[in-house]
């Protein structure tokens, strides 16, 4: 580790932040379907860090930065409903969907896990330190692959792609509310699913049939349907839950 890096850890540990590394023996479980070049070598976290080994018991619910008022309501319906299958809900504490995912996760009394594209001193959006805080007091837990800063504004938005593909690694399911498609408004929802695919995660993606069939915020949606996605529903929920995990 570079002394600048391991100087920046002592000084977030002064500050109430933890990391572990992946030779540390209580660094997470990572399934054997990662590539180890895709494998994160350190996790700066405040919380429960054992919610990560608690794979088969994490649901990534990923979408739109504008999702609607009906987007968002059937949002909220969809992660109480994970919730009361006692599911642990992971999201990007972005705007829109992953604000949504955390606050309805916490509202209904689950514990839900915030993976950030910043380091802890550069919370993005700064709108949502206080939702942060709010999920480490709740038992949950926010964590970074991120020490430093960044050096330059390519590697900021890298940041963005590179934590789409943990909340994929560290979850059972991902679940896509809303987005649009590539080069239409598209957000970093495409880039989870891509990986959940990789990874042999199962995806599953908000959609009616026949209220979303033409609207622009669901292509996404009608895309990973064509690729194997499975429409979430009350049944497909209960049968994440009891669908055999390895």
């Amino acid at each position: 580790m570079a002394q600048a890096e391991a100087e920046k850890i002592a000084t977030l540990e002064a500050h109430g932040i933890k990391h572990v590394c992946c030779f540390d023996n209580d660094f997470p479980n990572i399934s054997d379907n990662i590539k180890r070049a895709e494998r994160p070598f350190l996790l700066a976290y405040k919380g429960n860090i054992d919610l990560l080994n608690d794979v088969g018991h994490n649901v990534a619910v990923v979408g739109s930065l504008t999702p609607d008022e009906r987007i968002s309501a059937r949002e909220r319906n969809v992660v109480e409903s994970l919730v009361k299958e006692k599911f642990n809900i992971v999201s990007g504490l972005a705007r829109g969907c992953d604000t949504i995912a955390h606050r309805a996760c916490l509202d209904a009394g689950g514990k839900t896990i915030a993976i950030l594209p910043t380091t802890f001193e550069s919370v993005y959006p700064p709108e949502n330190a206080a939702l942060l805080d709010e999920i480490v007091k709740s038992g949950g837990l926010v964590v970074t692959e991120y020490a430093t800063e960044p050096k330059s504004y390519k590697e900021k938005i890298a940041r963005f792609i590179e934590r789409d593909r943990l909340q994929a690694m560290f979850s059972r399911a991902v679940a896509l509310i809303a987005s649009h498609v590539k080069g239409e408004g598209d957000s970093g929802s495409r880039h989870a699913m891509q990986k959940a695919a990789e990874y042999n995660v199962p995806r599953y993606v908000m959609y009616n049939e026949h209220t979303d069939n033409t609207a622009p915020i669901f292509a996404l949606n009608r895309t990973e349907l064509e690729t194997g996605a499975v429409i979430l529903m009350p049944t497909t929920i209960e049968h994440i839950n009891h669908e055999i995990f390895d």
